[in-house]
Parts: structure tokens; C-alpha cells; sequence
């Protein structure tokens, strides 16, 4: 299927500020001087169309989310299927807006709403549709309920054999049904853990008066929406052995590169700028995820700060300086807002194996508080960016902290 001879632009006739794609410059030199490869024409425009319904977040937001409604075709390919996770502190953040693109141009799409458990389950095949959650608290947030099969597929379905188990009472026997396909979650706040980790993050934001976007409308836009996802079928579906087979450079380890590596691969395979545009985009994202901490990575911080320079303070002291931190979590934390008490701080550094004990202080006797060196290995471990000095090694000698040594900026390019 030849696509690079003719092909109508997407965004074509919506007007210059909102068809023209954004003009960004690589971080490393790209050769421009031959004509872009049939896949990267593909991309550009779906890039093009996507910024010009969608304002968003950043430019590797875009790319992204390019990338993984690609990668949506070639499912058959890959080990792991991604979430795309769409999220924003309000409404009216644009984050149904860009699930409404990525329906358009996604393969084949399955909206879940109103959608029994049975059905997206029996949905699910070898050649398995994109699934699209919108408004996604309804099936995590507090008020959720009677989802919990639909969770236990948004759960499993980011792995290849991960099937969930039924017993079928009028067969008399257990069935085993797939759970692997590539779905995309919109909704306001974080969704859980289990979703983030496994997923490429937009952070949606509500647009300024300056940012000016095109107007969808379903029936006239979403058929663009569908050429652009012909071209990208008939592109990829042509090559799934060899994007099956491929075994691309990859910046970062473990779970990311798991997430990242199906997008990463359309991308090389796409050739032209988009290698290195994938590779900085996944460092720019990665970079964004790593500020936004976990509940226990946030007191691990804040308890480093608290001790200052002692070596051991009372439990009570340790919760007086956790909750004078306004903007902390500490001073209203748990459900009716009393905020930290002892027992949810132990049980919360309970994770990491530290423990309080009884020590002897100044003026106070015996009571219940915790030495600094019990904090040592944690803080090592899951906030090394704190360790600065032999104070936090608790005077034990132990291995060096793993650090993951990723690709340079300036050679993100791929193989």
C-alpha cells in the first residue's frame, strides 16, 4: 500500500494556526535531505491532526500519543500492551477531546460505557480491539462500584498470557479468556498504581485564552480521523513479524522500557526524525512521572528532613514535624482529615522495614521513637538524590545504590 505519493494532509482546510504542525527542533542532527519515509509521513500527519483538535500538554505529549495510537495497530505484535492514562485536575481540560482523536484513529475501537464485563471480556480476541475508559474514577475512584471485573482486565490485560479464569456452571468446566489489548483511560486525578505503572502518562491542562484548537465534530471530523487510521493499518499490518522481531534500544529498564518499547519500535520502524523524537519524548515524560511521587516516597523525603542532623527522635516530635509542613499531606491525613497518627506512620515505614523502638531521651525517658539509621537503606534506595553525606549511611557498609545509566540526549536516535 504505497501512502507517501497520496495522501491528504490532516487538518487540511482548518486554517493555518490550528492545521500547521508545531515546528520543534531535534535535540540531535536528523537527515531532512531525502524525501521522509512512508510510515513518518503517516505519523507527521497524525501529529498534525491530533494538535489541531487538542491543545496539548507538551510536545512530547504529542508524540506519545501518536505513537501509541500507531502501536494500537500492530497489537499482535507486542509482548505488552500500554495504557495510555489521560488525566487532569479539573474538567474541561481537553482530556475527552483527545480520547475522542484517538477513537477516530485508533484500531478498532471499543468504548466500555454501558459495555457489560462479559462483553469486553468475549471482545477481546487474538487481533484485540483498543479499549476506551472515559471518565475512569467511576470504575476507580471512591465512588466506584460493581467494576471489579472490568478492573481485574485493565489490570492483567498489560501482559500476554494473563487470561482470567471462568467457570462456565452450563459447560461445567473453567474457561480461560484473554485479557491482553492496548486501552486508553481518561478521568480526573491519578488513577491507581497499578494502571500508572503501566502506562504513558498525559497530564491535561485547561487551555488559555491564547491556545486555539479547531472544533470537532464527529460527523464531519472523525472521518478524516479514519483515512488516518487506514493508512496506519494497512502500513503496519504488513510488517508484524518484523515489528514482532524487534528488539529496539531502549533508554530506560524494567517496567517502562516494557510500556515504551511497542512505541518505541513503531518508531524506528517509521525511520526519518521519529526515532530520536520517541526516545526524547519517553526521557521528557519518564522525567515528569518521577516528580510526581508516591504517598511513601513523599514521607520517606519529608521524615529525611525532619530528622535534620539527629539520630533519633520521639515518635511524637517526628509527627509534630510532619504536619507542620503546610503543604505536606501529613496535617490532614486519612479519611476524616486528623491527619498523621502514630500507628498510620508505622504502618506506612513499615514497608521499607523500618520500625519505631523504645529509646532513652533527654528529658523525656524511655518512650517509642525512631533512629535515623533505620531510615538509612530506604532513603539510599528510593531517594539517593537526599543521601549527601555518611549521616544517612547509619555507619553501615553497604553496596553503592543501583542507578540506571540511560542514553545521553544528544544520541537518542535509536539503532
Amino acid at each position: 500500500m504505497n501512502t507517501h505519493d497520496d495522501h491528504e494532509p490532516a487538518g487540511q482546510g482548518l486554517g493555518a494556526e490550528t492545521g500547521t504542525k508545531t515546528d520543534t527542533t531535534p535535540l540531535a542532527a536528523s537527515d531532512t535531505t531525502s524525501p521522509a519515509p512512508v510510515g513518518a509521513v503517516i505519523l507527521d500527519d497524525l501529529e498534525t491532526a491530533l494538535r489541531c483538535y487538542v491543545s496539548l500538554p507538551s510536545e512530547a505529549a504529542g508524540v506519545a500519543v501518536v505513537l501509541w495510537i500507531a502501536a494500537t495497530h500492530a497489537q499482535p505484535a507486542w509482548a505488552h500492551a500500554p495504557r495510555l492514562v489521560i488525566r487532569a485536575p479539573e474538567k474541561r481540560c481537553g482530556k475527552s477531546r483527545l480520547l475522542d482523536v484517538v477513537e477516530g484513529a485508533c484500531h478498532q475501537p471499543f468504548i466500555t460505557v454501558n459495555a457489560t464485563a462479559a462483553a469486553v471480556y468475549r471482545s477481546i480476541t487474538q487481533d484485540p480491539p483498543t479499549m476506551l475508559v472515559d471518565e475512569a474514577d467511576t470504575i476507580f475512584g471512591p465512588k466506584a462500584d460493581n467494576h471489579e471485573d472490568l478492573r481485574g482486565l485493565l489490570n492483567a490485560g498489560h501482559q500476554r498470557n494473563r487470561p482470567a479464569k471462568r467457570y462456565d456452571q452450563h459447560k461445567n468446566r473453567v474457561e480461560t479468556i484473554s485479557t491482553f489489548a492496548m486501552a486508553a483511560l481518561a478521568g480526573i486525578g491519578r488513577m491507581p498504581d497499578t494502571i500508572e505503572d503501566r502506562a504513558v502518562i498525559v497530564q491535561m491542562r485547561r487551555r488559555t485564552t491564547g491556545e486555539q484548537v479547531a472544533p470537532y465534530r464527529h460527523r464531519r471530523d472523525r472521518p478524516r480521523l479514519q483515512k488516518l487510521s487506514e493508512r496506519l493499518h494497512g502500513w503496519l499490518r504488513d510488517d508484524l513479524s518484523t515489528l514482532e522481531a524487534a528488539e529496539p534500544v531502549m533508554p530506560v529498564e524494567d517496567r517502562t522500557a516494557d510500556t515504551w518499547e511497542p512505541l518505541i519500535a513503531i518508531a524506528d520502524h517509521a525511520g526519518h526524525d521519529w526515532p530520536h523524537r520517541a526516545r526524547t519524548a519517553l526521557l521528557d515524560l519518564q522525567d515528569e512521572s518521577d516528580d510526581d511521587q508516591s504517598e511513601r516516597i513523599r514521607l520517606l523525603a519529608d521524615c529525611h528532613t525532619a530528622f535534620s542532623g539527629e539520630t533519633a527522635i520521639p515518635t511524637a516530635q517526628l509527627l509534630r514535624r510532619l504536619r507542620s509542613d503546610p503543604e505536606a499531606p501529613w496535617a490532614d491525613y486519612g479519611p476524616r482529615g486528623d491527619g498523621l497518627t502514630a500507628r498510620q506512620l508505622g504502618k506506612l515505614l513499615s514497608e521499607y522495614g523500618i520500625q519505631s523502638v523504645q529509646i532513652r531521651f533527654p528529658g523525656l525517658g524511655q518512650t517509642r521513637g525512631y533512629r535515623r539509621d533505620a531510615f538509612a537503606d530506604a532513603w539510599r534506595r528510593y531517594t539517593p538524590e537526599l543521601v549527601t553525606n555518611s549521616n544517612d549511611d547509619g555507619g553501615a557498609q553497604s553496596e553503592s545504590p543501583l542507578t540506571l545509566v540511560r542514553t545521553p540526549r544528544g544520541d537518542l536516535r535509536g539503532a
